[in-house]
This record gives structure tokens, C-alpha cells and sequence, in this order.
């Protein structure tokens, strides 16, 4: 059985999510993903949902067979305890393959790395995106209701 695992923040799940998942599962019998912890996530905006309830929708998607938190201190350590065939990145993904590589050689880990391409299919693919276009809406209706 070949092991997948994708990694993301998948922060407002968003069409491009949903192909970068697909595409990864592709590859192999079993999709981890492991969702990054709020705490880790210091390349971009803090997330607007919150780490549980991201890792929750990620587990509900039918691609995912298996989502999981992140270490806090220790981002091999879930991939040491999954021990997957191979890792996947997303194409905006800012991972240098090469540490990533000799940091799993390290620990006895050699996955094929995969990086997923981007997906083109709809406007809308891109979590700051759509928080940048719900304020622009905020902006120009202050009295919408915020329920």
C-alpha cells in the first residue's frame, strides 16, 4: 500500500485545496494530510479558522482518508510516525525540497517528494483572496449583517 501525505494550512477550503488533495491521492492508496497547527503558521496571515475545526474539514472530505494536526515543535514528527512512500507540496508551498530531503534522510526517510501543480479552474482558488473579497464587500455594505 503506497502512503501519501499532503501538508497545508487549508485555511477557507477552497477549490484549489480540494485539487491539490485529489491530485496528491492520485498518487497512492492512502491520503494523509497534515494540517499545520495555528501556532506554526508564521509564512502568511494568521488562519481565520481554527486549527480543530480545519483539521475537521479536511477529515471530511472523501479524498482524505486520514487528517491530522501537526506537531508544535516538531514538523517530521507525524511523518515519522506515518512513514509515507511519499510527500506532496502544494505549488505555492515555500518548502526548500532540499532540507526537507536531508532532514529525512536523517531520519531514516527517504518519500519521493512531489510537488502538485497549480489548479486553473475557477476564479476563486486562493484563501487570502477570499478574505480580501469578503472585506472589500464589508467595506462597501458596513451594515451587513455579520451572523
Amino acid at each position: 500500500m503506497r502512503r501519501v501525505v499532503a501538508t497545508g494550512t487549508f485555511d477557507i477550503l477552497h477549490p484549489g485545496h480540494l485539487y491539490y488533495l485529489e491530485e496528491s491521492r492520485r498518487l497512492g492508496d492512502e491520503l494523509y494530510v497534515i494540517v499545520a497547527r495555528d501556532r506554526n503558521v508564521k509564512h502568511k496571515p494568521k488562519p481565520v479558522i481554527p486549527e480543530g475545526q480545519r483539521v475537521k474539514m479536511v477529515a471530511a472530505l472523501r479524498v482524505v482518508d486520514h487528517a491530522v494536526l501537526g506537531d508544535p515543535h516538531d514538523m517530521f514528527r507525524p511523518i515519522e510516525e506515518i512513514r509515507p512512500d511519499i510527500i506532496t507540496f502544494g505549488y505555492d508551498q515555500h518548502f526548500d525540497e532540499e532540507k526537507i530531503r536531508g532532514e529525512l534522510e536523517k531520519r531514516g526517510l527517504s518519500p519521493r517528494l512531489v510537488r502538485i501543480g497549480q489548479y486553473r479552474g475557477d476564479p476563486v482558488c486562493s484563501s487570502r483572496e477570499i478574505v480580501r473579497s469578503v472585506r472589500e464587500r464589508e467595506g462597501d455594505n458596513p451594515g451587513t449583517s455579520r451572523n
